[in-house]
């Protein structure tokens, strides 16, 4: 492992924790207010990565990717926060939000780091392992935004779209869930989801963003 790889997974390690655990906490506190405790009783409305992390999903898979193909391609997963649809008030409805929950605490925290790098930026702060970090926190998050709302089911997105259609085309959409995982990955590989998906949100997120905090074009431009 060269420095550059060290340096890169020092700067990207606090950022994805944050981004998984938020995400994750940030699903079951939705669901909580809404009526099912399930992910608070099994204690994930939690701020403690260890309660969000799957060893392999969310740091072995994405290492191993990362040096394998030297970080043009890299996938992972953290342990799903448990939902029991049911017990939501309004159960179809109350879907979209406990989904969307997760996403927009990624659009928040990248506004977040997006706001520190700009100051530290504007106050004269020089060292590069703190810019790099805010730099990479920005674009860990929206990189999770994007990618979660891809509308296929276990993703956060596809459980919007089911949570929005009709009840019929709700139901068939529904019935990709065991296969999705799968599928999100064949169209991953084929360079469909960055392509026409990631890489369009991310970019309109970032101009947004951008619009607000000027400076964040000489953060993002940091080596």
């Amino acid at each position: 492992m060269n420095t550059d790889a060290i340096r890169t997974v020092l700067v990207y390690a606090l950022p994805v924790l944050f981004a998984i655990t938020l995400h994750e906490a940030a699903h079951g506190f939705v669901a909580r207010r809404l009526g099912d405790p399930t992910a608070a009783e099994a204690g994930r409305v939690s701020l403690n990565p260890l309660r969000h992390i799957d060893p392999v999903g969310t740091v072995l898979m994405p290492l191993l990717l990362y040096f394998a193909t030297k970080g043009a391609f890299v996938i992972g997963y953290a342990r799903p926060v448990p939902v029991n649809w049911s017990r939501l008030g309004h159960p179809k409805r109350d879907m979209v939000w406990v989904a969307f929950a997760g996403p927009l605490s990624n659009l928040v925290q990248a506004l977040v780091w997006a706001v520190a790098g700009v100051a530290m930026l504007g106050t004269g702060v020089s060292e590069p392992f703190f810019l790099l970090m805010a730099q990479a926190g920005v674009l860990v998050n929206l990189v999770m935004f994007a990618f979660n709302l891809v509308p296929v089911p276990p993703l956060d997105g596809g459980r919007i779209l089911v949570g929005l259609l009709p009840l019929q085309a709700a139901r068939v959409v529904a019935r990709l869930e065991p296969y999705g995982f799968f599928l999100v990955l064949a169209l991953v590989i084929a360079g469909a989801v960055a392509d026409f998906w990631m890489a369009p949100i991310v970019e309109a997120s970032l101009q947004l963003i951008a619009a607000v905090l000027p400076s964040l074009t000489d953060l993002m431009n940091l080596q």
